[in-house]
């Protein structure tokens, strides 16, 4: 007698996501959504030379109709049980306009609109970053005005306009502190489905794009980042798997709505140790 398989939604075709998926979707079928439809391909191969059953989806996140594709084409074959978001530009990746249509409005649609499918039991992590926890913070009113506002209006929020973002870093900052926010919001929708949902910030972790990074002119910046950090090195992904496992699994339960900063203590260390900006002012 066949069974038919729950579906886990990766989307961001990387190492962080290829790490959670293979901790968690065993028995079940992934789908692989990348913007850039040969980067999902090659994930799915790895998963499938790996005994996985997964298949590739290309997803544009800053669009909510593709988005919605995803949705579709995933609960036509199961019931959505995980959600694993992975996805998102990097400072160095683009403009600051298209980092905060990516990485904040794109997320938060896929909060959103996963919410309303993920199944009963279900759970779900975004991968936010250290980077919005280096920010000063907002005022409560700001912290509400990104958790709460309907997502087709969050780009037009005051603070969000551009030329209230002073640069693509910025832009970065306030695309995970927004990730946060809607987490929180959110996680109280998903209760409602009895699921869950959080977020994990990763400080450096070593991908092919970060190894790019590590010989390119941010080089030496990004290694004394680490090298001052108390664990003095950067992590890996399945460093970050083993935070994701906990929160999707039953062991963590009572766990939503919740950031997990997974970053060697690096901002530790930049609000109060080595790596504070006026001890690097010389």
């Amino acid at each position: 007698m066949s069974t038919t398989k729950d579906i886990i939604v990766l989307t961001g075709a990387g190492q962080i996501g290829m790490a959670i998926a293979r901790r968690m979707a065993y028995g079940n079928r992934i789908f692989v959504a990348d913007w850039k439809f040969e980067n999902a391909e090659a994930i799915v191969k790895t998963l499938k030379e790996a005994g996985f059953d997964a298949v590739p989806f290309k997803v544009d996140i800053s669009s909510k109709e593709s988005i919605l594709d995803l949705i579709a084409a995933a609960t036509k074959e199961g019931e959505i049980s995980m959600l694993i978001n992975a996805a998102g530009l990097s400072p160095s990746q683009s403009t600051k306009e298209h980092i905060l249509a990516v990485d904040l409005y794109g997320t938060s649609v896929l909060l959103e609109e996963f919410g309303k499918v993920i199944k009963k039991g279900g759970s779900g992590v975004t991968i936010s970053s250290q980077s919005g926890h280096r920010m000063s913070a907002l005022t409560p009113d700001e912290d509400r005005l990104l958790a709460l506002t309907p997502v087709e209006e969050l780009l037009k929020l005051e603070i969000l306009k551009p030329e209230n973002i002073k640069d693509t870093l910025h832009a970065y900052q306030m695309a995970k502190r927004c990730n946060v926010k809607r987490v929180m919001a959110e996680a109280v929708k998903w209760g409602e489905r009895g699921a869950r949902i959080n977020s994990i910030s990763p400080g450096i972790i070593v991908t092919p794009l970060a190894l790019d990074e590590f010989s390119g002119p941010r080089g030496d910046f990004y290694k004394n980042m680490f090298a001052k950090s108390p664990a003095g090195r950067p992590g890996i992904a399945d460093e970050v798997a083993n935070v994701a496992e906990l929160l999707m699994s039953e062991q963590g339960a009572f766990i939503t709505g919740a950031d997990f900063l997974i970053d060697g203590g690096a901002t530790a260390s930049y609000f109060y140790g080595p790596l504070q900006p006026e001890m690097n002012q010389s």
